[in-house]
């Protein structure tokens, strides 16, 4: 209820308590309490519709559109607010659009702290930092914004243009990749150690792109060093910028200088043309508005072919992919836009176990990619063909159960298994299933990265295993379930068996409590807490088979009544 001061205070007239009724209706509810007491709230729900939105704006509080009034909402359309039917799922953002934004690179000779400048500007750890050159080997992409401007920022790998062997020579390409695609160039230069000749061969390739260039002087954190810095006026560039991106010095007026002349393709969507956004808003379905991106990442042992994977499912040259075990460091995000989903695409680097791996580099790559099965939804676990499944191949598949995602296991080079009969590909699963019994639930596929060969299924496996990870059973469904599989006193569906007769644990019901993935739990009592292996493997099984909950795990929380000792 409205209270006086605040009706007062936004001018938005009388509170409901102090509204006049007619005099018809006010008789009429004088004779009935309850009659009186539901006017009162069909008055008070009426002005809170009518003030809701004017209110809300006020206070600053996210603008929802009451139930009674979507139908009229539909229609309407104005220049100053837009109103879709519906839901929180949708927010207006007066923000330019993703493919609406600038790109800029950051790009300059290995070991000058790109990467760290990197993360300084989206305020995240997403490249690797260490003081080993040339650990960035791909393109990573991040977004900033700075005085109300966003822009995107791509960070590159340490450019050595005379390089003939094959890590660096993939890296300068991916680097050109991103100049070619960026509206402006931060180069970073390392203040400490001066002009070099690598740095004049730069500014000479940065020259002949034509293209707005930004040169960030690098670790000038002190007096001396910044002061030297104008010693890169040389190269011809106008902005010179001492900055410091350990420490954040300087950024703010590199940043400044940088937003003044970025050009965006559309404007942002506040002084846009509103008319231009009739997208028959009727349309909008629930499955369309609530539908977010797929976030799949890509796993294995090093060099089974992820990154070829990525470059064949995206179909450009979008990482670096070379015969070289461990060319693949920081974790890649790649949106893929499909007529059915959206996804993103995460490839990360080859998992080694804890004892092999020696570099610091390769130490926090595969913290990296343990990090991006956090953030996934599917996985797909891919293993050699030629070599077969490993134990560490049951190994990484088990760090993807352990965080929840579902998994597609995809058997890669598939085309480079010789001497393949009809069985051939039955006998290989057969070994798949032995190595990895806790995933006998997931599909897998034969594949070839290299040629293409049944490339096209993962997405659609990913999609429907994403609809099974989300998937809520109805509670009459799930308690018919409960009568049919999980209420017999004898059988696979004993929840403890024991010797020479039933178990006194008793399960009382169950309901589903979380998705992604799919989580039940079981109330018990009677007896001692503890249901058997066994029987949770029964009921995940059952669980499978009655709701198709496709390649995805599942989570069975017992919870337990005891009985209080008086």
């Amino acid at each position: 209820m409205w209270s006086a001061l605040a009706c007062q205070r936004f001018g938005l007239g009388r509170p409901v308590a102090h509204v006049s009724f007619k005099a018809s209706r006010t008789r009429q509810a004088a004779s009935d309490p309850k009659r009186r007491q539901a006017s009162a709230l069909q008055e008070e729900s009426r002005l809170r519709s009518k003030y809701s939105r004017r209110w809300q704006n006020l206070l600053g509080c996210p603008t929802v559109v009451p139930r009674s009034n979507q139908a009229k909402a539909k229609q309407r359309l104005r220049v100053d607010e837009i109103t879709l039917e519906a839901t929180p799922q949708i927010e207006r953002s007066d923000e330019p659009t993703a493919a609406a934004l600038p790109l800029v690179a950051v790009v300059g000779q290995p070991n000058v702290g790109k990467s760290t400048l990197f993360n300084r500007l989206i305020g995240q750890r997403r490249s690797i930092v260490g003081d080993e050159p040339g650990i960035t080997r791909d393109r990573i992409y991040g977004e900033v914004e700075w005085s109300g401007v966003r822009f995107s920022i791509v960070d590159t790998g340490g450019i050595i243009p005379d390089d003939d062997a094959v890590i660096p020579a993939e890296i300068f390409k991916q680097a050109g990749f991103a100049i070619d695609d960026a509206q402006a160039i931060i180069w970073v230069v390392d203040a400490r150690a001066g002009l070099t000749p690598l740095d004049e061969e730069l500014a000479k390739l940065l020259r002949a792109t034509g293209k707005r260039v930004l040169v960030a002087a690098n670790k000038s954190e002190r007096a001396r060093v910044e002061a030297e810095a104008g010693e890169f006026y040389r190269f011809g560039f106008e902005e010179v910028f001492p900055v410091s991106a350990e420490q954040g010095i300087g950024l703010g007026d590199l940043l400044d200088a940088l937003v003044k002349n970025l050009k965006f393709e559309i404007s942002d969507l506040k002084d846009s043309q509103i008319s231009d956004l009739k997208f028959q808003i009727s349309d909008f379905k629930d499955s369309e508005i609530s539908k977010r991106e797929l976030r799949l990442a890509i796993i294995g042992r090093p060099n089974v072919g992820k990154s070829s994977l990525l470059n064949r499912l995206i179909g450009e040259e979008r990482v670096i992919v070379s015969p070289v075990a461990g060319t693949t460091r920081d974790a890649i995000d790649t949106l893929l836009a499909t007529p059915e989903q959206k996804f993103r695409l995460i490839d990360t680097a080859g998992i080694r176990r804890k004892g092999k791996t020696g570099e610091m580099a390769e130490k926090l790559s595969v913290v990296m990619a343990m990090k991006s099965l956090a953030r996934a939804d599917v996985a797909i676990v891919l293993i050699d063909a030629e070599e077969g499944p490993t134990a560490l191949d049951a190994h990484i598949a088990g760090y993807a159960h352990d965080a929840g995602c579902s998994i597609i296991i995809a058997c890669n080079k598939w085309d480079a298994v010789k001497n393949k009969e009809t069985g051939t590909a039955m006998q290989f699963e057969r070994k798949i299933r032995e190595k990895m019994k806790f995933l006998e639930w997931a599909p897998v596929v034969m594949i070839s990265a290299l040629s293409g060969q049944r490339v096209e299924n993962l997405l659609a496996l990913a999609i429907k295993a994403n609809e099974a990870r989300n998937r809520r059973v109805p509670t009459s469904q799930l308690n018919a379930f409960f009568e049919a599989a999980v209420s017999q006193p004898r059988g696979g569906s004993a929840p403890a068996p024991v010797k020479g007769g039933l178990s006194r644990l008793h399960v009382q019901y169950m309901t589903q409590v979380g998705v992604r993935p799919p989580a039940f739990v079981l109330f018990t009592s009677g007896g001692k807490s503890g249901l058997h292996f066994s029987y949770l493997r029964y009921l995940q099984n059952r669980l499978r088979e009655e709701f198709d909950f496709f390649a995805t795990p599942l989570r069975i929380i017992e919870k337990h009544k005891t009985r209080k000792r008086r």
